[in-house]
């Protein structure tokens, strides 16, 4: 697939890369992007030789959220599909098997905020930022909240929504909106080896849990317990959970087959 907004490419680590690709414009959202990013992530959770897939930005900036020039001229139902069209990717993600790991350096602002909030996983540098911006120009972030209030609660999620303000990386983490900070200059190899070290566990035992973890997120307290052991009882049928206790008793590295 030839892709004009985005830089795609797959390693020989089952690890899987996504650039966003506009970096004059600090990676802003188009339509074109929006579609772009959705489609190469379905496609990287559709190839065997993916099973991490690790989410950057060119240049300063990860994403500075939408590109203000396609708002003009439209109707409240263009407006709604629009939108809907920009939020695609961050839903996206939770529907994947597959883990996606979001890269941050320079900022992340509104919608790239929410596609932060909406990885699985998220290695900062740490002089990143990132905050729900919008509000500063008339507008509001009420998509990209959605993903970050499941994570920082209902209080702090509504200070970010109505200040708009920005964030520093370590106070990203201790809200849980970042698994790691690193130095700038070590960002890359940083989260490359953080992608290759989860790229070395069972992928079928990563994607059982991905699926699961999200499926049970909103059912009640015991219905959670009861979808997780349903998801357990399936992993201990597959050859790869058979094959890591087999390894781990044999005293050897696993050798995985994603079944």
């Amino acid at each position: 697939m030839i892709y004009e907004n985005l830089i795609v490419d797959v390693g020989d680590d089952f690890v899987g890369s996504i650039t966003l690709n506009r970096p004059q414009q600090l990676n802003t959202f188009t339509t074109a992007l929006a579609t772009e990013l959705h489609r190469a992530l379905l496609e990287m959770d559709q190839d065997p030789s993916v099973r991490v897939v690790l989410l950057k930005g060119a240049g300063k900036a990860f994403c500075a959220g939408i590109d203000v020039n396609e708002l003009a001229d439209k109707t409240a139902l263009q407006y709604r599909d629009w939108i809907e069209h920009m939020e695609q990717p961050l839903l996206a993600i939770s529907r994947m098997k597959k883990p996606v790991i979001a890269q941050l350096q320079g900022v992340a602002a509104a919608n790239g905020m929410g596609l932060i909030a909406a990885a699985d996983l998220v290695i900062a540098a740490e002089n990143a930022k990132m905050g729900l911006t919008a509000i500063n120009v008339g507008l509001n972030c009420v998509g990209p909240v959605i993903p970050v209030a499941r994570i920082v609660g209902r209080k702090k999620a509504l200070e970010l929504l109505l200040f708009g303000d920005l964030i520093k990386a370590p106070e990203a983490m201790a809200m849980g909106l970042v698994n790691r900070v690193v130095p700038k200059e070590d960002l890359e190899k940083e989260a490359a080896e953080w992608a290759r070290v989860l790229a070395k566990k069972s992928p079928v035992a990563i994607q059982i849990a991905k699926k699961a973890f999200y499926a049970s997120e909103d059912l009640e307290y015991n219905k959670q317990f009861e979808l997780m052991n349903e998801a357990f009882a399936r992993l201990c049928t597959t050859h790869d959970a058979k094959e890591g206790v087999a390894a781990f008793f044999e005293k050897r590295k696993p050798e995985w087959k994603g079944c």
